[in-house]
Formats: C-alpha cells, sequence, structure tokens
C-alpha cells in the first residue's frame, strides 16, 4: 500500500479522537484537507460541526462527503496530510440511504491503496457496549466492527482513545 502513513483513530464518545487525529495530521506542515462525513441535519449536529470548524486554523481546507468517501480521497493532491472524520458517520449515512457498504468499503480501502500522503482516519468504537435491542442497529455495530478490522489490517498505526489518551494498538507514536 502506498500510503506514507495509515492511522485509524478509534475511541468512544468525547473520548477525544478528533482532536488527537487533528494534531497527528499537524505534525506535518500545511495545508492539511479534512474530510467530513458528517451531514447537518438538526442543530445539534450543526453546532457540533460548527465547533469542529472553529478549533482549525486556516491551514486546514475542508471538503465535505457524507456518501462519496473514496473519491474525496481520491481527490486529495501529492502529499496532502489528510484527516477524515468520521468513518461510523459516513457508514450510517451509507447504511439509511440504502448504499451496499461492502462495495463502498472496498473503493475506500482503493482509494487508501492510491494515497501517497499521511492520512488519518477517525472512527467510534460502537461494539464495546451492551447489544443493541433493534436489527438496524445491531447490523450497524456489526458494519463497524468489520470496517474498522478491514481498516485496521490496512493501517500501519491504530490508537484507541480512552479519556482523551491515546493508547498505541498498533504501530508508534
Amino acid at each position: 500500500m502506498p500510503v506514507d502513513k495509515l492511522y485509524l483513530v478509534l475511541g468512544g464518545a468525547r473520548s477525544g479522537k478528533s482532536r488527537h487525529a487533528e494534531s497527528l495530521v499537524e505534525a506535518r506542515p500545511p495545508p492539511w484537507r479534512y474530510i467530513a462525513t458528517a451531514e447537518p441535519l438538526d442543530e445539534e449536529m450543526r453546532r457540533r460541526i460548527a465547533a469542529h470548524k472553529a478549533r482549525r486554523g486556516s491551514g486546514w481546507h475542508t471538503v465535505e462527503a457524507p456518501l462519496a468517501l473514496a473519491s474525496a480521497i481520491d481527490e486529495c493532491a501529492g502529499g496532502t496530510p489528510v484527516l477524515v472524520d468520521c468513518l461510523t458517520l459516513w457508514l450510517s449515512n451509507l447504511m439509511l440511504n440504502g448504499h451496499r457498504v461492502d462495495e463502498a468499503v472496498n473503493g475506500l480501502l482503493a482509494a487508501l491503496g492510491r494515497r501517497h500522503g499521511p492520512t488519518v482516519l477517525v472512527s467510534s468504537e460502537v461494539g464495546s457496549g451492551i447489544v443493541p435491542e433493534n436489527a438496524l442497529a445491531r447490523d450497524f455495530r456489526d458494519a463497524a466492527g468489520s470496517l474498522h478490522a478491514e481498516v485496521a489490517a490496512h493501517a500501519e498505526h491504530v490508537h484507541f482513545m480512552v479519556a482523551g489518551i491515546p493508547t498505541i494498538v498498533k504501530g508508534t507514536g
């Protein structure tokens, strides 16, 4: 895989995933590309998106890709450092819009394989809690677990965030 460095940053809600991922990207010279998968469907999500944008400086260029993540990654030129936030929101968008998850994941992995620059992927760990009570939530949990395993197999570095502290699962810091 030609990626210079591929990081997967996993963690629960409010674990510090995004801030840690931003610090990994900002360790390289700008410009930096931020690929956002969230959709501002309600006021609470609009506030979350605004807070994320507000803490990033002028070196960041944001691309919104709620569904076409592989294409957005392909459009990042040369060695530009890229941060994708977040894979589980992207997965949710795919599932709720009736897309073939397996095809989209294969497309993502292919796009990552074509990258020639550092790439940091953020995703929420959703499989460590109780078994969800409905089929859609169980399908999502299972799909997220499979997605994480596939991406982690290709990643040089996997970090798991616990209470704002990165735990190295694979690779180095």
